[in-house]
Parts: C-alpha cells; structure tokens; sequence
C-alpha cells in the first residue's frame, strides 16, 4: 500500500474505521457535529479518497468502505518520518521517539517481547 492520507483525509478515514461502512450522507452529518465541516467538504474528501483507491464507493446510496486499514496507514507514516528525519535508521528514531518518555513496566515488557520476536525471526 502506498497510498498517501492528508489530515483531512484521515477524519473521513477515522469515521470508517470507527463506525464501518456507511453513507456518505451519514459521513458528512458526524463530521460536520465532530469538525463543523459542511456536507459539501466531506463529500469532496470522499471522491479525493475513493480516486486514490482508499475508499470504495458503493451504490446505491453512495455507501462508503474503507479499502485500507488504520494499521496499514500507521505504518506507512512512520515509515516516512523514520526515512524523512532519520535516514532510516530505527535506532535513532526509538532513541528520538522514547526521550524523555516514562513508560510503564508492561510497556517496557511488551517492548522488549517485540525485539524479540524481530530477533527469532532473522534467525531462521
């Protein structure tokens, strides 16, 4: 996937991977109580994410489906920061991200259960 979501993209994404399919009509009546958007506006994101393939537009009454995952987004963007600030290296986008953060001890396990996992897998 590489598909690129602006912020305003992402509050039409964020309704989809909440609530699930649904009109746009109903898209545009819960960000214009969350946003104060127009239907106009939402309408307008919508047609931007379905021409990248981002969303599926389905008739009839312009039912919307999120074609990408929240994951699939969260990983592309950090990719992106870790390429644009750090050159790809992970060691120092960790060391940025973590400074001065207190985490908890379950954090820290969970952390420490993931790099392993990453270990075991380039061992085979």
């Amino acid at each position: 996937m590489n598909i690129k979501v602006f912020d305003s993209e992402l509050k039409v994404m964020e309704v989809l991977w909440r609530e699930g399919e649904m009109t746009a009509s109903n898209i545009a009546k819960i960000l214009n109580e969350e946003v104060g958007w127009n239907a106009n506006t939402t309408y307008t994101i919508i047609k931007k994410l379905v021409a990248k393939g981002a969303i599926e537009r389905r008739e009839p009454k312009f039912i919307c489906v999120a074609l990408i995952t929240k994951e699939q987004v969260q990983k592309q963007e950090v990719k992106e920061l870790d390429d644009k600030l750090f050159a790809g290296s992970t060691d120092l986008f960790l060391s940025a991200f973590l400074d001065g953060k207190k985490l908890s001890k379950k954090e820290i396990k969970r952390m420490k259960e993931l790099v392993d996992l990453l270990d075991d897998g380039d061992a085979s």
